[in-house]
């Protein structure tokens, strides 16, 4: 497997963290998102999104994180990212793809780009654009989190779909100094997860192109 991914990309960085629960080895090949080499010509003919990650396996090119992840899971079913129960399973999907679809959708770096050009906001406005946005959604994550009593992991005693989205979206949300003070059932889950290896070895300053 290749992973084509950019460090401080969160949904790159979910697919490192599954790919590690997974047990499954891969080569992680960095594509500048500063630079737009994701869409280069050479790289939107594989992808034609221009987005990270794309993950090469099983003689396919594979795009779109949520996708990918829900295609990790069936295609190696050991450590299920989620649980059996009908019911935990709506939650976990609830919570994750809340955080998916309405905090990315609006804060990812091509909105950010244009927020900042053509449109002519400055940094400033484009941080409290992004904190706006995270408090929105990350507000009532932590509410569902208080209201199911929530310990180390949202369900059982492994992490699954809902921490593999969390993580990296907590580490973005303090690079635009969110203020996690008052959320501290997502920053216990979010200890728990990054004392474990795959979580901590799908850190963006651990990989290579962080030193870039």
């Amino acid at each position: 497997m290749k992973l084509y991914g950019y460090f401080r990309s969160s949904t790159s960085y979910r697919l490192r963290i599954a790919l590690n629960l997974k047990g499954l080895a891969f080569e992680n090949i960095p594509v500048d998102l500063r630079t737009g080499e994701n869409k280069d010509a050479g790289f939107t003919k594989r992808n034609p999104f221009g987005s990270l990650p794309m993950l090469e396996a099983n003689g396919r090119d594979r795009a779109q994180s949520m996708a990918l992840l829900e295609w990790l899971d069936e295609a190696y079913p050991q450590a299920p990212f989620l649980p059996a129960d009908i019911e935990a399973r709506y939650t976990v999907r609830e919570l994750a793809y809340g955080i998916a679809t309405e905090i990315h959708a609006v804060n990812n770096l091509p909105v950010l780009k244009y927020l900042k050009d053509p449109l002519g906001h400055t940094q400033d406005e484009i941080d409290i654009w992004y904190r706006t946005w995270l408090k929105r959604t990350l507000d009532p994550v932590e509410t569902r989190l208080a209201q199911l009593g929530t310990r180390d992991f949202l369900h059982g005693d492994a992490p699954g779909l809902f921490e593999i989205v969390l993580v990296p979206q907590l580490a973005n949300a303090r690079r635009f100094a969110y203020d996690l003070s008052e959320s501290p059932h997502m920053t216990r889950i979010e200890a728990a997860c990054l004392a474990l290896p795959a979580f901590a070895a799908a850190h963006p300053d651990r990989q290579v192109d962080a030193s870039a």
